[in-house]
């Protein structure tokens, strides 16, 4: 599995890391809400339930052994896979300890939302950066490839068994899970325009690198 560092970041590793520490603030919004989890935050919560370890830590943990199933599946990871690993749940967890529970349900759908909407920006701002999928993302993408399965399919069977797991860990399967299914695709594509970064201006670029050096 070899490691991938672009020519150039510029302005892509600080939208990287603000997009990574806003989906880990997200997450920990989707908690304090106590109205349901996305699928893989449903498996994280219901391990941390059994491990003497944080939700965050969880996160991570689960993280790095999802990446080393990019071994055999042939998948490379970039400088934004890594730190997908790391921060996100560093993130989740200063956001727990931030954020008091919160009681009552116009404030837990206030928070749900919140949490919905900040999580799809924050996906558009990471994946936008182009400096490579997260963990979780990069296996359905390889599953897919290695398969020949659609990705709707792969996807699909891939999440359910990670709610199932999840839940019958005790991780909390709610309303905010469905919301969540529904929201987060169109809330991801209208941000997404607004921060992702121009294929044509990589392109550029790299060629004007390649004729300085010629």
């Amino acid at each position: 599995m070899r490691f991938r560092l672009p020519a150039r970041i510029g302005r892509r590793l600080p939208q990287l890391l603000v997009g990574l520490v806003l989906f880990g603030w997200s997450m920990a919004m989707l908690v304090r809400s106590g109205l349901g989890l996305d699928p893989w935050d449903v498996f994280h919560q219901g391990l941390a339930n059994h491990l003497p370890i944080t939700f965050g830590q969880v996160t991570i943990v689960v993280g790095a052994l999802v990446l080393l199933l990019w071994v055999p599946l042939r998948q490379r990871p970039g400088i934004g896979t890594v730190l997908n690993v790391f921060v996100i749940g560093l993130a989740a967890d200063a956001g727990l300890a931030a954020m008091p529970a919160i009681t009552g349900l116009p404030g837990q759908i206030a928070m749900l939302l919140g949490g919905v909407v900040a999580n799809g920006l924050a996906g558009a701002l990471y994946v936008g950066a182009r400096l490579g999928p997260g963990p979780r993302d990069g296996l359905w993408v390889a599953l897919t490839k290695r398969t020949g399965h659609s990705i709707r399919l792969v996807r699909t069977v891939l999440e359910v068994t990670i709610v199932a797991i999840g839940w019958l860990l005790g991780g909390v399967v709610g309303i905010g899970t469905v919301v969540y299914a529904l929201a987060i695709g169109p809330i991801v594509q209208l941000f997404m325009p607004l921060v992702e970064v121009r294929v044509d201006e990589a392109s550029t670029v790299h060629a004007s690198r390649a004729a300085t050096s010629a």
